[in-house]
């Protein structure tokens, strides 16, 4: 085995962990929105709010040095396909840390000082609307480092855009709100 084939690994299991953990929170926070169940969505707004500078922060900053590790010692950085990677990557870490970070802190305590209000909520369904980019833009990470295409992959090139665009549309359209039960 050589150095690259373990650099290489390290990068695919920082990225599971990190693409993979924060998508099963999503889906928990989309599923519990679907049904209509308030608690079960703030359980998993608060579970992203507490692993996202623990958890998935320190792996997207781990995918992304030996990233550039690889590129570094063996790949390079003019490929199209590490741009539009590198690209990828400053966007979703864009959204963690100044949308995904301040919104859960602020709602946290929120919840702490009020308890679920509906402004809570409204704040709530901002964080899922920007989780719907998030996703999109990881999508296309990882079809591009797995496709790895060229300025001559049109095809690719323009179902990778309309991945991104229909994250886009995703996130800034309306959603179904969810108000507290006064149970």
């Amino acid at each position: 085995m050589d150095w690259y084939s373990i650099v290489k690994f390290l990068h695919v299991a920082t990225a599971m962990l990190w693409v993979g953990g924060g998508f099963v929170l999503f889906l928990l926070g989309a599923l519990a929105q679907r049904a209509g169940n308030i608690e079960e969505k703030l359980q998993a707004m608060r579970a992203s709010g507490q692993l996202g500078g623990r958890f998935f922060a320190p792996m997207s900053m781990l995918t992304l040095v030996f990233g550039l590790i690889m590129c570094g010692f063996w790949v390079g950085f003019s490929d199209l396909w590490i741009v539009i990677g590198l690209v990828g990557y400053a966007t979703t870490f864009s959204i963690g840390m100044f949308i995904f970070k301040p919104t859960g802190e602020r709602m946290g305590a929120m919840v702490a000082r009020d308890g679920v209000t509906p402004a809570v909520l409204e704040i709530g369904e901002r964080m899922m609307r920007a989780a719907r980019l998030d996703y999109a833009v990881m999508l296309v990470i990882v079809a591009d480092m797995v496709l790895k295409p060229t300025v001559h992959d049109i095809g690719i090139l323009a179902a990778m855009a309309l991945v991104v665009i229909t994250g886009a549309i995703l996130a800034f359209s309306g959603a179904r709100r969810l108000a507290p039960s006064a149970a």
